[in-house]
């Protein structure tokens, strides 16, 4: 069995079903500078926008803002382009990126390069992307988000096709409606993704990099999130406290919450670990049918 099978195998069903409808013009593929199925940096020179673009019109405002942000930290989701020999490639998606790059003055750009019809190539680059196992949630994101998009897929076709829980997957695409600044914080590992789940629900903009900041600075958990988004003030989590003539459940650790998220991905439900301020505890695995549990009991004979 070659690598290429494995990989296939490891996500269960393959990524060829997904690429049945990603049609495009059929280009012959050259050995000109940059990999087709990568991220390569390209020349912006060598780039040409897509003239059967349907938007034409681009506010100036905004362009600069994001112009200005890529100043700052860089462009976060690489361009799509398609190669077109000569060491010309047209855009395919992406085009305020481009447009702002251009007016940052930036030389290079980072970008996606496809052929067109070449499925094959495409397939390879997306199951190597996802079974990687150094991405950050926002690589992960960027790629639930290509399928989605040029695959022309529901989140819950690519749920199915893919084999991760719908609600994953909500999640991962949830991070891209963050500003850049935390996003490039994910990337960076100055957070973790249940961070940048919980700031997604903080409010506008300027309220979730506040947040962000205070984060980066003061060390805050998850739970110190959502107990600020609460309106409570922060407490030692060590501590045991009394409402209402009841103890409050113990916080769980940033690492049995990572645990959580994983387990409830593994096994397409939704995973709660309860502890007691002694430590004690239990984990509950949820079911919705004697059809679900039957399925999650398979997993685990697995």
């Amino acid at each position: 069995m070659n690598s290429n099978t494995k990989k296939r195998s490891a996500l269960g069903k393959g990524l060829s079903a997904l690429l049945e409808n990603a049609e495009t013009n059929t280009i012959a593929p050259s050995n000109e500078e940059g990999v087709v199925g990568s991220i390569s940096t390209l020349p912006i020179s060598a780039i040409e926008a897509n003239p059967f673009n349907p938007r034409t019109n681009f506010e100036k405002n905004a362009l600069t803002d994001l112009s200005n942000s890529i100043k700052a930290h860089g462009i976060i989701q690489p361009l799509t382009v398609r190669k077109l020999g000569r060491g010309r490639y047209q855009l395919i998606s992406g085009e305020r990126r481009f447009r702002a790059s251009q007016l940052a003055g930036l030389t290079d750009v980072p970008a996606y390069i496809r052929i067109a019809n070449d499925q094959t190539m495409l397939e390879m680059a997306l199951v190597e992307n996802i079974q990687r196992e150094d991405l950050n949630p926002i690589e992960v994101a960027l790629s639930y988000s290509r399928l989605i998009k040029e695959c022309d897929l529901t989140q819950d076709q690519l749920s199915q096709k893919i084999s991760k829980s719908r609600s994953s997957i909500t999640n991962h695409l949830r991070l891209l409606k963050l500003p850049v600044e935390i996003q490039a914080g994910v990337r960076a590992k100055k957070i973790t993704m249940g961070h940048a789940r919980a700031l997604v629900s903080a409010g506008d903009e300027k309220t979730q990099v506040d947040l962000f900041n205070r984060v980066v600075i003061e060390k805050l958990s998850v739970r110190d999130i959502e107990s600020i988004l609460r309106g409570e003030q922060l407490v030692p989590h060590t501590k045991s406290h009394k409402q209402n003539g009841s103890k409050f459940k113990a916080t769980i650790s940033e690492n049995e919450y990572v645990f959580k998220e994983h387990l409830s991905d593994q096994l397409a439900t939704k995973v709660e670990i309860k502890k007691t301020p002694k430590g004690t505890g239990k984990i509950i695995v949820n079911f919705d049918s004697d059809n679900d549990l039957n399925r999650i009991m398979e997993l685990f004979n697995k």
